[in-house]
């Protein structure tokens, strides 16, 4: 599959994804205590990190946006 995730893109989910895991493990926030909350978050920040590091977003895919210049 051709990239569809620019660089920008790259770095916010880069940071979103890393955001999601610190507070899902490493927070000690009470909303987190949850399971649904905890591995949610975590889920959504491993999908994060694994489409900035593919530069293939499905939903991008689907939708036909492109924030990549090639």
């Amino acid at each position: 599959m051709a990239p569809n995730v620019g660089t920008l893109d790259r770095l916010l989910r880069i940071a979103l994804g890393l955001a999601l895991l610190y507070l899902a493990f490493l927070s000690g926030m009470p909303f987190f205590d949850s399971v649904l909350a905890k591995y949610g978050a975590a889920a959504i920040g491993v999908v994060m990190l694994l489409v900035a590091a593919l530069r293939v977003c499905p939903i991008y895919s689907i939708l036909g946006v492109k924030t990549c210049r090639r």
